[in-house]
């Protein structure tokens, strides 16, 4: 049985667990400060064995995720050093680069993904990539096993700070916009529930047609709207508002926040 260790026990770390946990090929072990962070877990996932540090969980394992904010990466770099070995770590903070986490970790194979809370739903997209030490079926092999959670695309590492922005903070963005769909029906007499799972349901319609059928989203638009209808009048004040604009900003922003966190 492989052993899987989770350095942290935040929202990720447990959406992540959620995603592995039934998947009797595998064991977790977990470690958090929190002591009250790893029962409230282990009453989650009765199974997981409750490390009482990151040493503990680093030597028992093969392989380590690490699944703390960037400004605590250190500290949990600097516990596990020489408990890392030759192991696959992998590590989820924005920013953080693997040349870094190698220069703390001699021998290990380090792996870079970012994640996102779609896990939950089986539905993940997010990015993956490798240090020097890690190869190709080093990140096979961690696609495989989070393949539960939905998709990882294998990018450069140069471009994980714009995916972080897209698929990380992504969510996050559309559930901005649902909430508006949602909340501009209700000022139309719309009953809240039946707005907010009209916006969420067409939402993921879209999405799935512009994956399952390879449609490019102008072919849906031009699909959708017609001259002098309800959908052209929309998207003119769209047009009017810049919104596209105002979206790439908010994109950039957060990849210029990914950015400025790297080491």
């Amino acid at each position: 049985m492989i052993q899987i260790a989770f350095i942290g026990t935040g929202k990720m770390s447990s959406v992540l667990i959620s995603c592995i946990y039934k998947n009797r090929g595998y064991g977790i072990i977990a470690s958090n400060r929190s002591k009250e962070k790893l029962i409230q877990l282990k009453t989650r996932f009765p199974k997981i064995k409750a490390a009482k540090s990151n040493i503990e969980a680093a030597r028992n394992s093969d392989i380590i995720f690490i699944c703390v904010k960037p400004q605590d990466i250190d500290n949990v770099l600097e516990e596990i050093k020489n408990d890392a070995g030759n192991k696959i770590v992998i590590s989820i903070a924005a920013g953080i680069k693997t040349g870094y986490i190698e220069s703390k970790l001699r021998n290990a194979k380090v792996i870079r993904i970012m994640p996102n809370v779609a896990c939950l739903a089986g539905e993940m997209s997010g990015g993956i990539c490798a240090g020097k030490r890690a190869g190709k079926k080093d990140t096979e092999k961690i696609s495989g096993i989070l393949r539960p959670a939905g998709k990882l695309f294998i990018v450069k590492e140069e471009f994980m700070d714009i995916v972080t922005a897209i698929s990380g903070s992504g969510p996050a963005f559309f559930a901005y916009f649902i909430k508006a769909f949602a909340e501009a029906g209700v000022k139309n007499g719309l009953p809240r529930e039946i707005a907010l799972k009209l916006a969420a349901q067409t939402a993921l319609g879209t999405a799935k047609l512009l994956l399952e059928k390879n449609m490019a989203p102008e072919e849906l638009i031009n699909m959708v709207a017609s001259p002098k209808g309800t959908t052209m009048a929309g998207l003119e004040v769209l047009d009017k508002s810049n919104a596209r604009e105002i979206l790439e900003k908010a994109i950039e922003a957060a990849a210029r926040r990914s950015r400025e966190m790297a080491k």
